[in-house]
């Protein structure tokens, strides 16, 4: 086999690889390109629900802070005086003075009786901290502390 057939051969036998290599490529970039956009699709779907299901849960949690802070003029369902209630807001809604005014205007010595109050919405749960405060209600964990300041 001559020198000259052998380098033609080279020759084809390189061509071919480069032909299949840049063929290959092409495709291969193709699919990545495919890919690509199908990913940035689901993306773009993927996060517009999500900022629907952040918006939604948003104005849940804001009506639920408004119900919060207007529940007391609601007679029907808070049973107590409001002026009677102070809102805390974390880690729990009110503390209720049950009996407070009564005693404060009046004079009198009826019992006031101290209630801690949760207001929830919906669905809405306590929370891990709420319960562990209402565990220590039920248990009796609660005292009256005099701090005094000598200035």
């Amino acid at each position: 086999m001559p020198l000259e057939d052998v380098l033609i051969g080279l020759g084809i036998g390189l061509l071919l690889t480069l032909v299949v290599y840049l063929s290959m490529k092409a495709h291969l970039r193709h699919r990545i390109a495919v890919i690509e956009a199908e990913f940035r699709k689901l993306w773009a779907e993927q996060e517009q629900k999500l900022r629907r299901d952040v918006a939604s849960r948003s104005r849940s949690v804001l009506k639920g802070k408004i119900a919060e802070q207007i529940v007391p003029l609601l007679r029907d369902v808070f049973p107590y005086d409001p002026s009677d209630a102070r809102f805390l807001g974390a880690p729990i809604d009110y503390v209720i003075f049950h009996g407070y005014t009564r005693v404060k205007e009046n004079h009198t010595d009826e019992p006031i009786t101290v209630i801690l109050a949760d207001i929830k919405t919906g669905d809405a749960r306590l929370s891990r901290t709420e319960k562990k405060i209402r565990e220590a209600v039920e248990a009796g964990r609660v005292r009256w502390e005099t701090i005094r300041l000598d200035v």
